[in-house]
């Protein structure tokens, strides 16, 4: 049974992200067209570029997260277009390792995984994603992790939803969205590893 609730906040999700990328995209446009007219372009037109790039990579990677799902299927030349943009030059390197076209909602699960993982790797590392006979395996590895008890005891159900930070949303949603696929969170983590599997 599909909860309504996650319903309504993925296409909250798609409607923010959908009316964001127009504007950001029209001031990629501008700095383009800045910069074929021929002026030397200044340390300030480098930063503005830079901000919108990873402005709309973190839109591309949110839409997918937090917007609706629906039936289509996506393509790894695409998924792995996201996460490069959105994590070029972080500490963190997702390596996403599913070779076939798989749902979108799928993805999406992949996507909140990535950000719970991101939040126990404030260092870096790497994690990898597969995807084996439908069954989904984060393994993250990094020289510390830092995770906090109370926020992965939400994933498996284990534990009540309490003053819980905006930055930290993805933890109460991934186990909502992964109850309506039928899907069941595991995890295990220690000093330097974290699995996470639905």
């Amino acid at each position: 049974m599909i909860d309504m609730n996650t319903t309504l906040a993925g296409l909250i999700g798609s409607r923010i992200c959908h009316d964001l990328i127009s504007p950001i995209g029209a001031i990629n446009n501008g700095l383009e067209l800045l910069g074929m007219s021929g002026d030397p372009a200044g340390p300030e037109i480098g930063l503005i570029g830079e901000s919108v790039g990873n402005a709309s990579a973190r839109i591309r990677f949110f839409r997918v997260a937090f917007g609706a799902a629906g039936d289509q299927l996506v393509g790894p030349a695409e998924v792995q277009s996201i996460l490069r943009d959105l994590y070029e030059t972080s500490r963190l390197s997702p390596n996403w390792q599913a070779e076939r076209p798989v749902q979108r909602a799928d993805v999406r699960l992949a996507f909140l995984a990535i950000m719970c993982m991101e939040t126990a790797m404030p260092y870096g590392g790497r994690i990898d994603i597969t995807c084996t006979r439908g069954s989904w395996k984060l393994a993250g590895t990094a020289d510390r992790t830092n995770v906090d008890a109370a926020l992965w005891a939400l994933l498996s159900g284990s534990a009540v939803q309490k003053d819980l930070l905006p930055s930290h949303v993805q933890f109460a949603l991934l186990p909502l969205i992964a109850r309506d696929s039928a899907r069941r969170i595991t995890c295990q983590s220690d000093e330097t590893s974290i699995k996470l599997e639905f």
